[in-house]
């Protein structure tokens, strides 16, 4: 999928996200928070002006967040993100009513909306993870201009072809026909084990 498929799928199909931003004393702070709505300029949610989340949002313009659709762990896909947030005002309020109409049980009325901003994540990066694949399927992302950065094991050219590292893999995603190996990074758990009995030392971590 393409970042706006992901970022489409997380709205339509998750919705409700854990959100996670840092209070003042560094400490980190969840909130369940609805994913409202998503286009080109990015991914758009309201909150109360008077509540804690909004004052983190102001004072760190960040968040992050989680979001998991299925039935129990092994059928369930999950899509993590973070990013940088910007404050839009009022001006989105009646699209995101609209798009979500349960909200009108929560602020019936104009006056009731009156505490209620919009915010939009405008730019970051995110990771899609899918037990429910054999083998379990992985794909990271990235929206808005932001710096896409390697995350996982990589391989390195002093790899001596001992195939260790394909014996304690869990996925058995390793190709092992050349030399060096080859990570398929779409179906890693990022669990560590190619790394760890390597005794060439030709595995490193990125990210």
């Amino acid at each position: 999928m393409e970042s706006k498929e992901y970022l489409s799928y997380l709205v339509r199909e998750i919705h409700t996200t854990v959100v996670a931003t840092v209070d003042d004393a560094g400490l980190p702070v969840t909130a369940a928070i609805d994913m409202m709505d998503a286009d080109e300029g990015g991914i758009y949610f309201l909150t109360a002006r008077g509540k804690g989340f909004y004052n983190r949002l102001k004072k760190r313009g960040t968040l992050a967040l989680t979001g998991m659709k299925g039935t129990d762990t092994m059928h369930c896909a999950a899509l993590s993100l973070r990013g940088k947030v910007q404050e839009l005002g009022s001006d989105l309020l009646s699209r995101l009513f609209e798009k979500n109409p349960y909200m009108n049980e929560i602020y019936p009325d104009a006056e009731s909306r009156s505490a209620l901003t919009v915010f939009v994540i405008y730019e970051g990066s995110g990771e899609w993870f899918d037990l429910s694949k054999k083998p379990i399927e992985r794909a990271s992302f990235t929206f808005g201009g932001a710096e896409e950065v390697q995350e996982g094991y990589f391989v390195t050219d002093g790899c001596i072809g001992c195939k260790l590292c394909y014996s304690k893999c869990p996925q058995k995603c390793i190709d092992i026909s050349s030399k060096p190996v080859v990570i398929r990074q779409q179906n890693c758990l990022h669990c560590g084990n190619c790394f760890e009995i390597c005794p060439a030392k030709a595995i490193v971590k990125r990210g």
